[in-house]
C-alpha cells in the first residue's frame, strides 16, 4: 500500500490528476451533457455517487472475493456487474425523487454504468494497492473532479454559444478546443500533488 495521505490523494484526484482532464476518461457523457448546466450538475452528482460507492464496492469485493477465491481473470466482469448494480439503484432512486432530472439526463444516466472512468477510478484503486479509506478519498474525490470539470465546461459553452466563433468551429471544433484549455489548466496544477 502506497504511503499518500487520504487528504492528498483526495485534493489530487481533483486537480492534478483528474480522471477526466488528466487521463481523459469519460468523455463520452462529459461532451455530450454539458451542453446544459443543470443537466451537467445532475450528471456530475451522479458519477460522484456511483464513483464514490463503486470504489468502495470494488475494493471490498477485490480483497474479500478476487484475491481470496483467486479470481483475478474476473476482476474486470465482478466491477462491471457492481458498477451497473449501484447505477441500476441509482436510476430507480432518480426517477423517484426528480423526475426532470431523469428525463434530461435522458440514455446518459444507463450510461454512466459503460463509463470508462468509473471503471478506471476502480482498476487504479486496484493497480495501485490503496487501502480502504484511501480508495473513498480517490474514489470520492475523483467523482468531485468529474462534476468540477463538466460543470466548468457547460457554464464555458454557456459563454461561448453567445460569443462570436468562426463557422468552422462552431460545435464541437471549439468544445474540443476548450476542453483541450482546460486540460492544460488542470495540468498546471501537476506541480504541487503526484499520486502516480
Amino acid at each position: 500500500m502506497p504511503d499518500i495521505n487520504p487528504l492528498v490523494l483526495f485534493f489530487a484526484s481533483i486537480f492534478t490528476s483528474n480522471i477526466l482532464l488528466s487521463n481523459f476518461l469519460g468523455m463520452c457523457s462529459f461532451i455530450s451533457i454539458s451542453k446544459s448546466l443543470k443537466s451537467s450538475n445532475g450528471l456530475g452528482m451522479a458519477v460522484t455517487m456511483v464513483m464514490t460507492v463503486t470504489t468502495v464496492l470494488n475494493w471490498v469485493v477485490e480483497k474479500y472475493i478476487i484475491v481470496p477465491f483467486q479470481i483475478e481473470y474476473l476482476r474486470y466482469i465482478i466491477y462491471i456487474i457492481v458498477i451497473a448494480a449501484v447505477v441500476q439503484i441509482l436510476e430507480m432512486v432518480i426517477d423517484r425523487v426528480s423526475p426532470n432530472l431523469y428525463i434530461s439526463l435522458g440514455i446518459f444516466l444507463p450510461l454512466i454504468t459503460v463509463n470508462c472512468a468509473i471503471l478506471g477510478v476502480a482498476l487504479f484503486m486496484q493497480l495501485r494497492n490503496y487501502s480502504l479509506i484511501q480508495s473513498v478519498f480517490f474514489g470520492f474525490g475523483s467523482g468531485i473532479g468529474w462534476w468540477l470539470a463538466i460543470v466548468l465546461l457547460a457554464a464555458i459553452r454557456a459563454k461561448v454559444d453567445k460569443s462570436p466563433v468562426p463557422a468552422p468551429l462552431k460545435g464541437v471544433g471549439i468544445t474540443l478546443i476548450t476542453i483541450g484549455i482546460m486540460a492544460m489548466a488542470f495540468i498546471g496544477f501537476a506541480g504541487m500533488i503526484n499520486v502516480q
